[in-house]
């Protein structure tokens, strides 16, 4: 559901794969009006391998509650057509490689002058300088370098990525926050300014609790947050289940609920550090309790009292009932897809009577037209831009 709270707000979004456009989806399910903006090729996401025909899973995910026109920059009237629609609009918003949107002519400076009241965002995968700004960055690429997955892999003493593109998603947060922040400045001010930031920032951005090094401490402290094999999943009789039970109240709640009292008042467990230490100990006792029972089972049981899960598989999301009571799924309909249920909105703002449904991702330039005649194109201008190929 869409929030009307950048209601007016019009976005130019430039960006392809995944955190650019997941960061502009989540300013359009709070109302912004986001154009985004393709090549004659479209978003590269829209050629991702996918089981749905003729699209791609990501691209659905990550761009709704947009509109689609296709422009090619690269030709004189096109870019001519950019700079007249960023001249109009609220935001810009680009992940291209450093030095690309200088070459296009589309950078800040020169749409400043355009619009001065304009907010001009820049997503690169290492930052606008140094030594790597111009290499390529991606998820995976950021996580094997900033410790992501060395420490994701560290109990198997191999390194391994956490899949699911963890940091592009947290990359889309931090842009819409450093837009939201920037628009309500501007409100303040009346000027624009830009807003920048990079997958590299993201990833360590996600590792504040770890990137800690007081000084006189040696480099290769233990940095691992993981709170030991007692608070993990482990096996039962039927499937596996996660628990953690780290304050006194949840460890004495999972010893009582495993039938395993004594524990709870054993001197040598009654602590997160000793628990630890004991865990050849104490995991077969626990893993043998939990052996007497299904997962599902075990949460029933322990849930409300002790931290736990049923490990499940993501399709289960669609129909759980917590998921369902708080309307994190949306149903859309799609001209090339059909009917298809996805994420929402994920955050709640005030008196939801006021919002309005979801609007599916777009098929490529499928509102060109109607955009540009929201920019004062006459009809036969419009056609003339498609048959140069500025358009389409």
């Amino acid at each position: 559901m869409t929030i009307a709270i950048f209601d007016g707000v019009k976005v130019l979004d430039l960006t392809t794969y995944l955190a650019g456009p997941y960061a502009s989806a989540l300013l359009g399910d709070l109302g912004a009006d986001i154009i985004k903006i393709e090549p004659p090729g479209g978003d590269m996401m829209r050629h991702y391998p996918s089981t749905l025909p003729g699209e791609s899973r990501a691209f659905l995910g990550v761009n709704r509650n947009k509109r689609s026109i296709v422009i090619n920059l690269k030709d004189p009237d096109g870019l001519a057509l950019f700079q007249r629609m960023a001249a109009g609009a609220d935001v810009v918003v680009q992940n291209f490689r450093p030095g690309v949107a200088e070459g296009l002519s589309i950078d800040y400076p020169r749409l400043r002058k355009l619009n001065p009241r304009l907010v001009y965002c820049s997503l690169t995968g290492f930052g606008n300088s140094g030594p790597m700004q111009g290499f390529p960055g991606f998820d995976q690429v950021v996580q094997s370098m900033s410790g992501v997955a060395a420490l994701q892999g560290l109990a198997e003493e191999e390194p391994k990525i956490v899949w699911g593109s963890i940091v592009d998603y947290f990359s889309a947060s931090m842009l819409a926050f450093g837009i939201s922040s920037a628009l309500y400045r501007r409100e303040r001010t009346g000027e624009g300014q830009t807003v920048d930031t990079s997958l590299l920032r993201s990833a360590l951005t996600l590792q504040a609790g770890r990137l800690v090094w007081a000084e006189g401490e040696p480099r290769d402290i233990e940095r691992d947050m993981r709170l030991g094999r007692v608070s993990g999943i482990h096996p039962t009789k039927q499937g596996h289940i996660y628990i953690q039970a780290q304050t006194p109240p949840f460890w004495k709640a999972l010893c009582a609920l495993l039938e395993l009292p004594e524990l709870a008042t054993d001197p040598r467990f009654d602590d997160m550090r000793k628990r630890k230490a004991q865990e050849p100990t104490l995991l077969p006792l626990i893993r043998g309790a939990l052996a007497r029972r299904t997962a599902i089972e075990w949460e029933s049981i322990l849930g409300g009292q002790v931290p736990c899960a049923l490990v499940r598989p993501v399709e289960d999301m669609f129909d759980h009932p917590q998921v369902i009571e708080q309307q994190m799924m949306a149903t859309l309909e799609h001209p090339a897809v059909g009917r298809y249920t996805a994420v929402t909105a994920p955050i709640l703002i005030g008196d939801q009577g006021s919002a309005t449904p979801d609007r599916p991702a777009p098929v490529l330039g499928e509102h060109t037209s109607e955009i540009l005649s929201e920019f004062g194109l006459a009809a036969d201008e419009i056609a003339r831009l498609g048959a140069v190929g500025a358009v389409k």
